[in-house]
């Protein structure tokens, strides 16, 4: 397991819903890697839930697309946009589950579209949820000019 450094927490104005630890109503996600694969650990809020004890299928969606974007963050050196998600609930998500296990990596490639599969198990390791993202590339000059991309390294080394 390698822990990947969020490098944005620096940038003025980062107000990420999915992953700025400051950013008082969101998802706070913090990620790692193993392997080809990026992770999440995530605790549930009962903010986030829909009906009784079931965590909103919004949030779940939301977790997926989120780490789809961290997995061509890291694994594919640039930034882009989802332009298609494909969600599957297959079970209710309890939001007494203490910890949501999130896992993506990426299925394919083709020039600018990278496909992202996320799976997404309770604390019992059961699959609630899965998605297939399909995620546009900017080049990686229009990534860090246009939309503040830092590059793949300061991923990893929290001093840049």
């Amino acid at each position: 397991m390698k822990k990947i450094f969020n490098p944005y927490i620096k940038s003025e104005g980062y107000n990420c819903f999915g992953c700025s630890p400051n950013n008082v109503f969101g998802l706070k996600m913090e990620f790692y890697e193993e392997g080809d694969f990026v992770c999440c650990d995530w605790q549930p809020s009962h903010n986030f839930q829909g009906y009784r004890n079931v965590l909103h299928g919004g949030i779940q969606a939301t977790l997926m697309d989120e780490i789809a974007s961290w997995v061509v963050q890291t694994k594919l050196g640039t930034a882009g946009v989802t332009s298609k998600l494909e969600t599957r609930f297959r079970k209710p998500l309890m939001m007494d589950t203490s910890i949501v296990h999130l896992k993506a990596h990426i299925t394919a490639q083709k020039r600018n579209i990278a496909v992202v599969e996320v799976l997404l198990h309770n604390d019992q390791n059961e699959l609630c949820a899965e998605s297939t993202v399909h995620y546009y590339m900017f080049r990686e000059d229009v990534a860090r000019e246009q939309f503040f991309y830092p590059g793949v390294e300061s991923f990893y080394n929290p001093t840049q």
